[in-house]
């Protein structure tokens, strides 16, 4: 970015040059939305589909983008004067997140494609790449209002396409949820957002950080009360407890693709604003936010593997379900490298971005195979799954791999070496107690974890309801279902042969 100077005064220009290629991902995402929706209105109903490849196109787009800025040195939206703070960022950081988030949302919409017969595809295509715009544009932002807008430009979408099957009652429900508990969040943060504001007089993160540092004594309990509200508004996005009561229904309740996208690029959106708002902006309260995250990541993966282990194999979209409440239990463990920067130094965020890109890929293939067998079975069981593997052999391998990945057990080696990831960054920081009880909790995820691998590769008992009883496949598999979880196979195979690829992340500072 440049800055003009007024050639006769001297004085810094209001004028500034935007850098195009800095902000390329989120542009490319937000113009393909536009173009899709008014694209839909010359489309004929037959050629509906082809706004559904046009989506994948411009997500792919808006993905490759980001491969001429990894560099990490381009900034823009910057204040002129003496001061360094700029709106804009595009640093390793901002970029992993936003090759995560375009990646995740790609998939998302391979596995939409063939799934949106009953849905308004305009709307559908439109709101999934406005959604992904918000949560590339949210990693790069460096001051509270850009962070703010990114998040509800993320959320905003993300309420009508929980609810955007017509007629379905479920769905109407879970987006009205989702919906008011956002809100309610939302308007928390705004509230802490302003008491930061009033405190330190400037929205940027880096000039946050300076101010805080010496806040005057009248007020240092409006500082503080401010830092709180904005973590409790992050912490709901990323469904830590107490914060997570929305999770089930509203994943039950959405279209298939939509409760994965929640589940990786969502979450994604939360972490990262959280991590943005605790390192970079809020380092002098690390004695208050420190101890908190680290009470919220324990209560977090507790709660969630507790209740994943409680579900009903026959009770209708239990695996979906069950796939909620186990993202709520890796919340817990993604919580933990943030706690530990509190103690330890920002390097240990480097920790949940490793953890995240891998959590990324094998949950996204999870909800693959599951829209795979949700095809043929709507109720989408955990029952159904069993003998999967007599009917879809490659299928239940694959899911059999993610779930062992998700569990950190061998062949899933990715999942393994990003455990203990996170286990060191505990330790490291000195919260033993806190490593303690993810080590118990890793194990009382590996009980549901192998039940629901085991029963892919049993044959159906006398006990299995015939409607629920694996069946040979009657139709053929849409081909983009295919390439989604091929992708995501192939991704978690390679990081398991390879897990340097994004462990490397965790040994260095992306700021």
């Amino acid at each position: 970015m440049t800055v003009a100077a007024d050639s006769a005064t001297g004085a810094a220009s209001l004028v500034q040059s935007v850098d195009w290629l800095a902000i390329a991902p989120p542009v490319i995402a937000a113009s393909v939305a536009l173009l899709v929706l008014v694209a839909d209105l010359f489309t004929a109903e037959r050629h509906k589909p082809l706004l559904g490849y046009g989506a994948v196109a411009g997500l792919a787009a808006a993905l490759a983008m980001t491969v001429p800025l990894r560099a990490g040195d381009r900034s823009t939206f910057c204040l002129t004067g003496g001061t360094q703070a700029c709106s804009y960022t595009a640093d390793h950081f901002a970029l992993v997140i936003q090759a995560l988030v375009l990646g995740g949302a790609l998939l998302t919409a391979l596995l939409s494609i063939g799934d949106t017969r009953k849905l308004p595809a305009g709307e559908f295509w439109f709101l999934l790449l406005s959604s992904a715009a918000g949560a590339a544009l949210l990693p790069a932002a460096r001051d509270l209002a850009t962070l703010v807008v990114a998040l509800e430009v993320a959320s905003l979408p993300a309420f009508a396409l929980v609810g955007i099957k017509r007629g379905d009652r479920r769905s109407s429900e879970a987006a009205l949820k989702f919906f008011l508990s956002s809100v309610v969040a939302t308007a928390v943060m705004l509230l802490g957002v302003s008491f930061v504001y009033a405190t330190t007089g400037t929205m940027h993160l880096t000039e946050i950080a300076t101010r805080l540092d010496d806040v005057p004594g009248r007020f240092s309990t409006l500082a503080e009360a401010g830092v709180a509200l904005t973590l409790v508004g992050f912490a709901f996005k990323t469904a830590a407890a107490p914060f997570h009561f929305w999770v089930p229904d509203t994943y039950v309740g959405a279209p298939l693709p939509i409760a994965a996208y929640l589940s990786v690029v969502g979450k994604a959106v939360g972490f990262s604003g959280l991590i943005l708002v605790t390192v970079i902006g809020f380092p002098s309260y690390a004695d208050v936010w420190g101890p908190a995250l680290a009470v919220l990541a324990a209560l977090t993966m507790t709660i969630g593997n507790l209740a994943a282990l409680r579900q009903n194999a026959t009770r209708a979209r239990s695996a979906v379900r069950l796939l909620a409440w186990s993202s709520v239990g890796q919340a817990g463990y993604l919580l933990v490298p943030i706690a530990a920067s509190a103690y330890a130094g920002d390097a240990q965020t480097g920790s949940t971005v490793a953890y995240a890109l891998m959590y990324a890929v094998v949950n996204l293939g999870a909800f693959a195979v599951a829209a795979l067998v949700a095809r043929s079975h709507p109720g989408n069981r955990l029952s159904d799954y069993r003998g999967l593997y007599a009917t879809r052999p490659l299928a239940a391998l694959a899911l059999g791999f993610f779930l062992l990945c998700l569990a950190g057990l061998p062949p899933g080696i990715i999942g393994l070496f990003a455990k203990v990831t996170v286990f060191s960054a505990a330790v490291d920081a000195g919260l033993g107690w806190l490593a303690v009880v993810m080590a118990v909790n890793v194990v009382i995820a590996l009980y549901y974890y192998l039940q629901w691998t085991a029963a892919l590769f049993r044959a159906p008992g006398t006990d299995t309801p015939a409607e629920t009883a694996p069946t040979a496949p009657s139709h053929r598999v849409p081909a983009p279902l295919t390439l989604a979880i091929a992708l995501t196979a192939v991704a978690g195979i390679t990081l398991s042969g390879a897990p340097q690829l994004i462990l490397r992340f965790a040994a260095v500072s992306l700021f």
